[in-house]
């Protein structure tokens, strides 16, 4: 939900429609969201692993690393 609170925000800020104190609570409350959104995949990229298989069929699995 955090994704899609931003997407909101950020087409309600762009049509224009919020008032300026409105706009600035809702910029706030979007910066929040996006380090939300950081943290969340930061996390989930760190739980991912690599699954090969070799030539002898044998899985292995190793840490994901992002090059």
């Amino acid at each position: 939900f955090l994704y899609e609170d931003n997407v909101k925000i950020v087409s309600k800020l762009e049509d224009g429609s919020a008032k300026l104190e409105e706009s600035i609570d809702e910029y706030t409350r979007g910066i929040q969201l996006k380090k939300q959104c950081e943290a969340k995949l930061k996390e989930a990229t760190m739980k991912v692993e690599q699954i090969s298989i070799d030539k002898d069929g044998k899985i292995s699995k190793k840490d994901f690393v992002r090059e």
